[in-house]
């Protein structure tokens, strides 16, 4: 199962919290690519998933945008 979570024109802190809150409503293993025009995102959203126990699978720059391709955690992480 996957999912797109398109994020672009908000801001920070936005795009990385709501992909925490998409990350964590989704059952492990599940992969979600979301995409972000914030700067700040290229550094917020992979902080956030190794803080919360998610993958990076791969960031990619796009044509004004960053593509991140994340795989959930296990559910129990603190």
């Amino acid at each position: 199962m996957s999912e797109i979570l398109d994020l672009r024109g908000l801001k920070c802190p936005l795009p990385a919290m709501l992909a925490k809150k998409a990350l964590m409503r989704l059952s492990s293993g599940t992969v979600v690519t979301v995409l972000a025009d914030d700067p700040l995102a290229a550094v917020d959203i992979p902080h956030m998933c190794h803080g919360e126990g998610h993958a990076v699978e791969s960031v990619a720059a796009r044509d004004g945008y960053t593509e991140f391709v994340l795989k959930t955690g296990a559910k129990d992480h603190f």
